[in-house]
């Protein structure tokens, strides 16, 4: 299997994106009326691969999952930074009545607080990233040996990546909606896969840590080939 890698869309804008239901019907319709290519004339489809993975039922359960995950780290930041605020009120309120070593005291409980919280938050942060990328490579490999057969089954000689990343724009500037299967392979997806639609949407387990998403699909031989 081709490895798939992120590099740096926050996949969170994926999880709360605006591919909603309809908009997703619409595509796959669209895409289902598209007719076969004349022969020695190629068939390009475009794809939003990162929002494909988001999108899927396994996807939106596997991220929901890892947002329950860390639910109580970021619990415990939320009461770190709730008290580092609160000693510095007091601080504030009281600091003319207090004598120079027990300001002093405070200022460094302060300080060490906030150095805690940092180092906290940054270690946080870097488990939550790693857990991101390895659940989005494991199944955007499994997502995008489903774009290949889509492809190959339907005839198209060529499929482009259509999402963005902050270091370039997209590398689909404009498309037809009859040659967007972004909906066509969640669908394909997640009828091989059997997963369930989850009871809530994406968006309201979405991870609030920083992550690392946007997806660029290798070069594969065959009829299949995203682009970077």
């Amino acid at each position: 299997m081709k490895r798939v890698t992120l590099s740096s869309l926050p996949l969170v804008c994926l999880l709360a994106s605006g591919l909603g239901a309809s908009a997703l019907a619409q595509s796959a319709a669209a895409a289902g009326t598209s007719s076969a290519a004349a022969p020695g004339v190629a068939k390009i489809a475009v794809i939003n691969f990162q929002a494909a993975v988001a999108q899927t039922n396994e996807g939106q359960r596997n991220f929901g999952e890892l947002q329950k995950k860390f639910d109580p780290k970021r619990n415990q930041l939320k009461a770190l930074q709730d008290e580092i605020d609160n000693l510095k009120k007091q601080l504030q309120a009281n600091g003319d009545k207090l004598s120079e070593s027990e300001r002093a005291t405070r200022v460094k409980t302060i300080d060490d607080k906030e150095k805690e919280y940092q180092r906290s938050g940054e270690d946080a942060s870097n488990d939550f990233q790693q857990e991101m990328q390895q659940t989005y490579q494991q199944l955007a490999e499994k997502v995008y040996g489903t774009l290949q057969t889509y492809a190959e089954q339907n005839g198209y000689s060529v499929v482009l990546d259509a999402a963005a990343s902050q270091q370039q724009a997209p590398t689909v500037l404009w498309a037809s909606k009859t040659t967007d299967i972004t909906a066509a392979v969640i669908q394909a997806y997640n009828a091989k896969s059997g997963v369930p639609a989850p009871a809530t949407p994406a968006s309201s387990s979405m991870p609030t840590a920083p992550a690392p998403t946007h997806a660029t699909t290798p070069r594969a031989s065959g009829s299949a080939t995203p682009k970077q």
